[in-house]
């Protein structure tokens, strides 16, 4: 298994089950979507996706969060880029890569109840909050498919 997701040679040839690369596409593009939407609707997407009331805050309190969302927003993309990389040109890494987008979901969370973010109960919300889900049941289900192994058929 470490092998799977630690591979001696970082070439094109994906050893996984080939359904695992089918889950990686979409992933891949909703955090590529994820990101540039961030980058470029911040306020929008901070406000409504995720819900945090910035017309609650100080302008200067408003602005930090909407420059920190912007980084955040930064941050999914280059790691989206990577998987388009990994994706055309290195597809022996797509289970590291699932690995570190499986890290990074759960440690999201994990920073979120260290640190909580008062929301409002907006409706999208809600549907950020299913995004993250299906996202993180995706990219669970790719993950465990990178690394199984399918049986030679019978000749």
């Amino acid at each position: 298994m470490l092998a799977r997701i630690f591979p001696k040679q970082i070439d094109n040839n994906f050893r996984g089950h080939w359904l695992a690369i089918l889950l990686f596409v979409p992933v891949v593009l909703v955090k590529l979507t994820i990101g540039v939407n961030s980058i470029v609707y911040t306020r929008y997407i901070a406000t409504s996706a995720d819900g945090i009331p910035l017309d609650s805050f100080s302008a200067g309190g408003a602005q930090t969060v909407v420059a920190l969302f912007a980084l955040l927003g930064l941050f999914q993309l280059l790691l989206a880029l990577q998987g388009v990389v990994v994706l055309i040109r290195y597809r022996a890494m797509i289970p590291f890569t699932y690995l570190l987008l499986v890290i990074q979901q759960f440690a999201n969370k994990a920073i979120l109840l260290v640190h909580p973010i008062a929301r409002s109960g907006t409706p999208g919300s809600q549907i950020g909050s299913a995004v993250v889900l299906a996202i993180l049941a995706a990219t669970l289900i790719g993950f465990a498919l990178s690394l199984y192994k399918e049986s030679a058929s019978p000749s």
